[in-house]
């Protein structure tokens, strides 16, 4: 597991990390990736909350709401983090969780 600092830029309102060599949107790359482990804010990490949301979808349970309050949710927590955790040890980059 390793640790993505974030790179913020408060002039364009972006968070970026650098996966597999190259700068990444947290929002937009990170939150979908299946490598996502979770949120670091101040010293605790708390799991990405898509995942969750996913596991719920393959329950059965109403995957529009849940994925929204998860996207929103993610948001929240990268507001307030300082850096992601990412499973990608072998530096494969981004691979949607949506896909298999």
């Amino acid at each position: 597991m390793k640790i993505l600092e974030f790179h913020r830029d408060d002039a364009k309102d972006r968070v970026t990390v650098t996966c597999a060599d190259r700068e990444v949107s947290v929002h937009s790359h990170c939150g979908y990736c299946r490598h996502c482990a979770g949120v670091r804010v101040g010293r605790r990490t708390i799991p990405t909350p898509q995942r969750q949301a996913l596991s719920g979808v393959m329950r059965g349970v109403d995957p529009d709401e849940n994925l929204l309050n998860a996207a929103t949710m993610f948001n929240t927590l990268v507001r307030d983090g300082n850096a992601l955790e990412c499973e990608d040890d072998a530096g494969e980059g981004f691979h949607s969780m949506y896909r298999r």
